[in-house]
């Protein structure tokens, strides 16, 4: 890259990617003495509060303040355009897209495009989207080598808990054969409220009220965030070509709170339970509620923590824990893969 500059084009402009524009406010300097590189945002393309987009780099206080408390961004401001997010990427001047748009569960997209794009474009790419991993994993992989380019994704699952950089750099020479885990932060929270004798309707109305479920929480409910999640290690750790709706998916709606008294009487709690593995060379993924003995450490996974083990050929099984994540957590996995890939030039 020319003059040690990365420019950067924000797709998306939600609570990661406003947390993720702090951070740079507050470490831009750290990143150009550590690594000599400038650090710019070039471009934002939002898809309620308007697209910007400025070669010398976004007053990114300017923009937070017009998102936060205006609500969108100030349509007679110079660098604002008017274009849809395709051409924002195009336009932008940038050499890294970070793409934070909304998760389509079903399939993908638009990240899909947006990221393919911005390789066209000659772009790095670092997505918190587990759509496209989830979905086109290997295409866009493969898209990126072939192009010379970095495609990274550490925020998929987990937030920024560095799960596909510990075994990419921490676990050399091992095949990962399996994983299981808690990857849901809503529903590890509303089986916990039912557990302390709160119905499962008022367990719900308090994920709203506390920020950990949407106003319609049935992605989260029903497993689907689960089953993108699963099928995102799959094709990662795994190298499998897998997605959300081959995930064999059963939610917690059916939990009722005898369930939860029975699993109490037998020592157990009950968990929303991801799986990955190998069966017969054919790659299956498992999502589903299921007693979890109080002997397990899996059963003392609190609140909106997460868990994941992983199963290799030579170290076993290692897990690693999310200790009740912030949105913090979740712009620090985009700010980690953002030093991963000056790293890498």
């Amino acid at each position: 890259m020319n003059n040690k500059e990365i420019n950067i084009c924000l797709v998306g402009f939600g609570n990661a990617a406003k947390e993720f524009c702090r951070m740079l406010i507050t470490k831009s300097l750290d990143i150009k003495n550590s690594t000599g590189y400038d650090v710019k945002v070039t471009a934002i393309a939002g898809r309620s509060k308007g697209s910007i987009i400025n070669s010398n780099g976004i007053n990114l206080e300017k923009a937070l303040y017009e998102a936060e408390v205006i609500g969108k961004f100030d349509v007679n401001a110079e660098d604002a355009v008017k274009m849809e997010t395709l051409q924002v990427i195009e336009n932008s001047k940038a050499n890294v897209l970070v793409e934070l748009s909304t998760l389509s569960i079903y399939d993908g997209q638009p990240a899909i495009n947006h990221i393919e794009t911005a390789f066209e474009k000659g772009m790095h790419v670092i997505t918190g989207n587990k759509g496209p991993i989830a979905w086109k994993y290997q295409k866009l992989r493969d898209n990126s080598k072939e192009r010379g380019l970095q495609f990274l994704y550490e925020t998929t699952v987990m937030d920024g808990t560095p799960i596909f950089n510990f075994v990419k750099y921490t676990l050399p020479g091992c095949k990962v054969l399996s994983f299981k885990g808690i990857l849901n932060s809503t529903t590890n929270f509303v089986l916990e409220e039912m557990e302390s004798g709160n119905s499962y309707e008022d367990a719900i109305k308090e994920a709203k009220r506390r920020g950990f479920a949407e106003e319609d929480p049935s992605m989260d409910i029903d497993g689907w965030d689960a089953a993108a999640k699963t099928a995102a290690l799959l094709n990662v750790l795994m190298d499998t070509n897998i997605n959300p709706t081959e995930i064999d998916r059963q939610g917690i709606a059916d939990i009722t709170l005898k369930d939860i008294e029975e699993a109490n009487e037998k020592q157990c709690k009950i968990k929303l339970l991801c799986e990955g593995y190998i069966e017969d060379n054919i790659a299956k993924g498992k999502v589903h509620p299921v007693y979890i003995s109080n002997k397990d450490i899996l059963s003392n996974i609190d609140a909106t923590s997460s868990i994941l083990g992983i199963t290799t050929d030579l170290m076993g099984e290692v897990q690693i824990i999310e200790k009740n994540p912030e949105i913090q957590q979740t712009a620090y996995g985009i700010y980690s893969d953002l030093l991963t890939l000056i790293k890498g030039l």
